[in-house]
């Protein structure tokens, strides 16, 4: 996989860009807990006040919480308040905040930082405790809060009419020592957010006490809250869109340049490469491959770069609502660790098997489609049939089976996330009994143990895919680092101006890649232009890679061609493939029109070259008695037209090229004696100038060569004319006499 990754190089800016946007989304899912804790935590449970330090107070009640403070808390208490006076000038700013204030004098909270209020909130805090658990204890004794040891005198001793708190503020200072150091030991044991928890009640009270709506206030905080959740989604919301969207643009891009560069790799192999890679494998690498890549780049943009933020994250914030309860997340973890491991080794193994079966599910079609009429004619349908259903039970069987594996891992992962929730629920409730966290910090808990157990799945996911693809990136780079074997010199030569066409072969042998022995062995003969030259030999001799020599679709491995004097191999292949018109064994017409297939060797040819180029090819008995004309439609690979229709469009359109040489590669095999007699005609008055080669196994269609090769097992047994081969070639002799009559011959 890591040798296509320099195709991700032009989408560098959108996969930053979408690291961004991923940052932004991590965060805003991050976020909502916390803020679904702080709906629970202080707007439900403490009524929409958030901290002990409370807006406003009265002066009296400020008094009281004076008592309990060492006189350097008092400062910062006073420091943090500004008093007002119900006659003072700036007592109408406040008025409608704080009714109580045109009888009573208050203490109006000022603008102050974060570190300064969680002073405040601490101090304030255990002061308002401890004066709500005396008045409770003044109403209800039975019910008051346990103050400490320290607070044991009889308040029965109090005299008449005077309060507790004048009394508590007569006390000597030893004794109100005492008892704040019996306070302290009880708030020692809880924690600063229990506490104000406690005293949320006392500033409530107060903010009834000076006419503020306390309903008002649980309201509005819940809505603002739940205001900003909804725009915290909103902006997670468009994150998540937009990294889809970059995430998408970002693999088919890369998919379609991996394609590309694919598709022209293929078409500079020489047919040394194609006999490595076959057809249905190029295919199921250029298609199926290339989809699982741009799967796993779209994946990895989405889950994998996201995964570690939110899992991250979420272990830290997680921690924060409760560190006690960190060992549910680490077990849930391990046992996901141990489910992705399971399912890695039992199904990765099986992905690169998936992709051979592929292949071969590929091959198989390929040959059925092609060969149709063969299997047709043979009555071989059923046992196609066999052959196809053997190898799709095959891929059936192996993606069931990595199939069963994968889906295991849904109903597991459900067990393990419903059993989580079931152990924060239970530890957590414990943990809010003991006043160790608030519900709101337990469900926050929870909520962040999902995301983070989420991230891990979607890791897992990855590396699960992450194989699959890694085999299939392979596969494509296998092709792209393909060396070709037939590649341009490095300074190439040019053809004159004057090019004449002269073909000379000299010792020339070949040998395929891999062989032992030489398929032909040293050939040579000189072409002369304005002459035919035909090769003849029986099956397998050696003909068609003669030929085959001539365009480089393979290198000689002894000896050298010349064309016009240059050694084809110091040319451009461009250059030298644009002399030639080319007719090869199998004509091969492409999917659209008579017109769209002849001009696939001229696309500026004129509709009169077109005409004469379909005369010459005895085609326009069947092109021009049509209605459409040149603009019938030709089905892929020339499926609707007959075979000896093809090979003369397939003749047609090498004549419309009008290049200096023509090779006919057993171009007339389907063609009718007749058809064939008058195209040979046609093409000897049309291109005289040209240098013609023909490879057949027809004596009739060679008899009136001017140069006759003879070839047998890859040697030049004779060569000559006609007339020449039958007085001196015994191969030939013994070819032309059982296709030809005595007549005939003479």
């Amino acid at each position: 996989m890591r040798r296509l990754l320099k195709y991700l190089k032009p989408y560098s800016f959108l996969i930053i860009l979408s690291i961004i946007l991923l940052f932004v989304q991590a965060n805003a899912d991050l976020a909502l807990p916390d803020y679904l804790s702080r709906i629970v935590n202080y707007g439900i449970q403490q009524n929409g006040v958030e901290n002990a330090v409370p807006l406003a107070i009265r002066q009296s009640e400020m008094e009281k919480l004076f008592l309990f403070m060492k006189p350097d808390e008092k400062e910062l208490v006073l420091n943090a308040y500004h008093a007002v006076e119900p006659d003072s000038p700036e007592a109408e700013i406040y008025l409608d905040g704080f009714p109580v204030l045109k009888d009573v004098p208050i203490y109006v909270l000022q603008d102050i930082d974060q570190p300064y209020l969680d002073q405040l909130n601490s101090i304030l805090g255990q002061a308002l405790v401890v004066v709500s658990g005396i008045e409770d204890l003044l109403e209800d004794p039975s019910q008051a809060l346990p103050l400490g040891e320290g607070f044991d005198f009889d308040l029965s001793r109090i005299p008449e009419g005077m309060d507790v708190f004048q009394a508590l503020g007569m006390m000597p200072e030893a004794q109100r020592s005492q008892i704040s150091a019996g306070i302290n030991e009880m708030f020692a044991s809880l924690s600063e957010s229990m506490v104000t928890q406690m005293a949320v009640g006392a500033v409530k009270t107060e903010y009834e006490a000076l006419g503020m709506d306390a309903g008002a206030i649980q309201r509005n905080y819940i809505m603002r809250t739940g205001g900003t959740m909804l725009l915290i989604s909103l902006l997670g919301g468009v994150s998540t869109i937009a990294v889809g969207y970059l995430a998408s643009r970002t693999a088919a891009g890369a998919a379609r340049d991996i394609r590309k560069e694919v598709f022209k790799k293929v078409e500079s192999f020489s047919s040394v490469e194609f006999d490595t890679f076959s057809t249905a494998s190029l295919i199921t690498r250029s298609t199926n491959d290339v989809t699982q890549v741009q799967r796993v780049i779209f994946m990895f943009m989405r889950m994998v770069i996201f995964a570690p933020i939110i899992g991250i994250g979420g272990v830290i914030r997680a921690i924060d609502k409760s560190a006690n309860m960190w060992w549910l997340i680490a077990l849930a973890v391990v046992a996901l660790l141990i489910l992705i491991i399971t399912v890695f080794l039992i199904s990765v193994p099986k992905f690169k098997i998936m992709q051979d079966l592929i292949d071969r599910l590929n091959l198989i079609t390929r040959e059925n489609l092609s060969g149709m009429m063969v299997i047709r004619a043979f009555n071989k349908q059923e046992d196609e049939g066999v052959r196809f259903d053997g190898a799709n039970r095959d891929l059936t069987d192996t993606s069931l089976y990595v199939a069963r594996v994968m889906v295991t891992m849904m109903p597991v992962m459900m067990l393990l996330m419903n059993g989580l929730s079931l152990a924060i629920i239970w530890v957590g409730s414990h943990q809010v009994a003991q006043a160790a966290i608030q519900v709101g910090d337990m469900i926050a808990f929870m909520q962040y143990a999902m995301q983070i157990v989420f991230a891990f799945l979607m890791m897992s996911m990855m590396f699960i895919f992450l194989p699959r693809a890694a085999v299939s990136g392979d596969r494509i780079a296998d092709v792209l680092e393909t060396e070709v074997v037939i590649k341009d010199p490095d300074t190439p030569q040019e053809f004159r101006e004057s090019f004449s066409g002269e073909i000379e072969f000299q010792d020339v042998s070949f040998r395929y890649p891999d062989a032992q022995d030489d398929v032909i062995q040293n050939i040579s003969f000189t072409a002369h232009p304005g002459e035919t030259t035909a090769f003849i030999g029986s099956t397998g001799c050696g003909k068609s890679t003669v030929i085959n020599l001539i365009p480089r679709f393979y290198d000689v491995t002894q000896g050298s061609i010349r064309l016009d004097g240059i050694d084809i191999r110091e040319v451009k292949q461009s250059d030298l493939r644009d002399k030639i018109g080319f007719v090869p064994q199998k004509g091969t017409l492409f999917s659209g029109t008579i017109e769209s297939n002849l001009l696939y060797a001229d696309k500026d040819a004129s509709p009169e070259r077109l005409k004469e180029a379909a005369d010459i090819a005895q085609a326009s008995d069947f092109i021009f008695t049509k209605e459409e004309g040149l603009d019938a439609v030709i089905a892929q690979g020339g499926s609707n037209v007959s075979g000896g229709q093809k090979q003369r469009l397939a003749i047609a359109r090498a004549l419309v090229k009008k290049p200096p040489i023509y090779i006919f590669d057993d171009s007339f095999s389907a063609l009718d004696f007749r058809t064939d007699s008058t195209l040979r005609k046609e093409l000897k008055q049309k291109t005289g100038a040209s240098t013609v080669l023909i490879v057949t196994q027809r004596v009739a269609t060679v008899k009136n060569a001017d140069q006759i090769i003879v070839l047998d097992e890859g040697r030049v047994v004779g060569k000559g004319t006609h007339h020449e081969l039958m007085k001196t070639c015994g191969t030939y002799q013994e070819i032309a006499s059982s296709q030809l009559s005595k007549e005939e011959l003479a």
